[in-house]
């Protein structure tokens, strides 16, 4: 059964997490930014038509065309009441425009109630409601200011500038509240709106081009809490591109832009792909800020996870001890302290044990008795003592780590989460496989309580199903594989690598309880993935290729499986010297598989042979004489084909 089980857990990296978030507070100071271009308060010649498409060029004209100027110089006593309201109107609409706080606009704001219409108050209620979502402690009370100009802005099928902000701001707050399913309604939206405006001639693509880049990057962050990684990259990715249209080519924050991409691929560990954009962030940042700069630290620094997911270990070393140097340079400690502990990790990589160790020993005098860094120290203290085969060493090292993380856990969940898994993996590899699987189910307990968590939710229930199939417990492991394909469907798509190892495993489930047709199945999913993923010459790719084979003989239907067979043999002589032992092997089965074929042809030409009567036994009741054997063979393969 090993042989048909394939370990997941190796798509699980804890060092991956912290490159998988977008930052979401630059979103509404971007979005906010832009809204000083738009009219801030209703003019009082007449009320603004909402529906009318502003653009920034429009906008400032309309924001300072207050034709009453001339009536504030004039004698109070002289106006007519009519007069004196154009005048309290024009007064708080100054007072308006002038407010720093969020405090003094809503207070302003109240008056303005009193005097203006909501009609009139629609883009007000928009920029209070911006206001209030930049600085993210109230969402409830951004989302009413946000609705209310929603109820103003979105009438008669009118598409504006406004009602595509307005949309984005309504996303924004559901996502803060983690309404994600609304969030993204409003968002897709808001995305419509502006393609719309721009195929329209409403708005310049110059014009729209802000506000569509908040947007992208609020679906990336709500896809990413839903899960669907593959889609929120596609959308950070777009925003990327709006970036390069508006920035210099060389513009630091268009290098800043690059490396979130490369943290966004290195999430759903596509190394290869996130290479080139850190690469690419790291040339802007070395030639607008030097090699010293902090930019340059982060960037080596990932680049050093992104070799590392590459297995290119020294390469991984060598940008860490560049980034610890710049790091160190300007005192940033705790950043410091973290890169010691990767470069320790990748020592380990490399086999290179003492030499870790000797790094932890010094890493560990600098960090809080109950900090999460004193916890990840001794994580990686353990990883080393366990490829020294010092055991007893290791699981002391994990039970003070285990002590420090459970003060944590509500702290820092995620963090945790990440913690535990790892120190799973080594439990697995000391073979204390009932302390890994009770830490992976503790896991799963944390992590099921955050949405945004779904995609390591079914990394681990992977590595539960996985351990249950090796440990003997096949049919507790059914329903934590079937929940984790689908939860890695969801995050990574349905053809990422992990998908298909977690059917591997599954197939493998299945055909152990005897359920070969389900086994068929899923060996044929594996497959598919696996030949887009990782092609139809990986290790991986074979071994199921192999598994379906064994599904259908399983089935009793030999002509497929001896067909799979054969392609694992090609697949496997294509290996070269270096798989002999595996085209061994292979070629064993093929053999096997052919001969119970032929067992299984003669069976069934012996059921197909006549009574064995006096007369139907080959004997000629007149003459004596014996049919031949051959001739009864042809005979009966003759009733069998027609």
């Amino acid at each position: 059964m090993n042989k048909t089980m394939r370990r997941v857990s190796s798509f699980a990296a804890p060092l991956l997490h912290e490159y998988s978030r977008t930052c979401f507070s630059l979103i509404s100071k971007d979005f906010f930014s832009h809204l000083s271009s738009l009219p801030n308060t209703p003019t009082t010649t007449s009320p603004i038509n909402a529906h009318q498409p502003i653009c920034p060029q429009s906008s400032d004209t309309l924001l300072k065309s207050h034709a009453f100027n001339t009536l504030v110089e004039q004698n109070p006593s002289q106006l007519s009441s009519r007069q004196r309201k154009i005048q309290e109107r024009s007064q708080l609409e100054k007072s308006f425009e002038s407010a720093k706080t969020i405090q003094e606009m809503l207070h302003v704001f109240q008056e303005m109630e009193k005097t203006f219409d909501e009609r009139e108050l629609g883009l007000v209620c928009l920029r209070i409601g911006l206001k209030l979502d930049q600085e993210g402690e109230d969402p409830e009370k951004a989302m009413s200011f946000g609705n209310r100009a929603l109820n103003v802005l979105d009438r008669d099928d009118k598409l504006s500038l406004p009602l595509a902000m307005t949309l984005q701001l309504l996303g924004s707050t559901c996502y803060s509240l983690k309404r994600f399913n609304d969030s993204l309604g409003y968002l897709n939206r808001a995305n419509r709106v502006l393609d719309k405006l721009v195929k329209d001639g409403s708005c310049s693509v110059e014009d729209v081009r802000p506000i569509l880049h908040a947007v992208q990057l609020e679906l990336c962050n709500t896809k990413t809490a839903m899960g669907r990684r593959e889609e929120a990259l596609a959308n950070l990715r777009k925003s990327l591109e709006l970036k390069e249209m508006t920035l210099e080519r060389d513009s630091v924050e268009l290098g800043k832009a690059n490396r979130a991409v490369a943290e966004a691929y290195v999430a759903i560990l596509h190394f290869k792909e996130a290479l080139a954009f850190c690469l690419k962030a790291l040339d802007i940042h070395k030639t607008q800020l030097g090699q010293n700069s902090v930019e340059v630290a982060h960037d080596r620094r990932l680049l050093g996870v992104i070799y590392t997911g590459l297995e290119e270990h020294e390469k991984a070393l060598e940008q860490n001890q560049l980034s610890q140097r710049v790091l160190k340079n300007w005192g940033f400690d705790t950043d410091l302290l973290r890169a010691e502990i990767d470069a320790a990790n990748m020592q380990i990589a490399l086999g290179r044990y003492n030499e870790a160790i000797n790094t932890l020993k010094g890493v560990v005098q600098q960090t809080g008795k109950e900090s999460e860094d004193r916890a990840m120290v001794f994580i990686s203290m353990a990883k080393a003592l366990c490829n020294q085969e010092k055991s007893t060493d290791a699981e002391k090292c994990l039970e003070i780590a285990c002590g420090i993380l459970g003060k944590q856990e509500k702290i820092s969940p995620v963090e945790v989460a990440e913690a535990y898994m790892e120190i799973s993996m080594l439990y697995e590899t000391m073979d204390k496989f009932e302390t890994a699987i009770s830490l992976l189910k503790r896991t799963l307990t944390m992590l099921e309580k955050l949405p945004q968590e779904q995609h390591s939710v079914g990394s681990v229930a992977a590595r539960v199903g996985w351990l249950l199939l090796l440990t003997g417990g096949v049919q507790h492991s059914i329903p934590f594989l079937e929940d984790a394909a689908e939860r890695l469907k969801e995050s990574f798509g349905s053809k990422h690598y992990a998908v298909g190892y977690v059917y591997n495993n599954l197939g493998a489930a299945y055909l152990e309880l005897d359920r070969p047709q389900s086994a068929a199945q899923v060996f044929a999913y594996a497959k598919d993935i696996m030949d887009v993923s990782l092609g139809p010459h990986h290790t991986d790719t074979i071994e199921a290729c192999q598994n379906l084979s064994k599904a259908y003989a399983a089935m009793g239907s030999y002509h497929l499986a001896i067909n799979f067979q054969e392609k694992a043999v090609v697949a496997w002589e294509a290996h070269g010297p270096s798989a002999v032992d595996e085209l061994n092997e292979a070629q064993r089965l093929l053999e096997q598989l052919k001969n119970k074929a032929a067992g299984l042809f003669d069976q069934n030409v012996m059921k197909a042979l006549p009574l064995a009567n006096s007369s139907e036994a080959g004997f000629n009741s007149t003459s004596g004489v014996g049919v031949s054997a051959i001739e009864r063979q042809r005979s009966a393969i003759k009733i069998l084909n027609q």
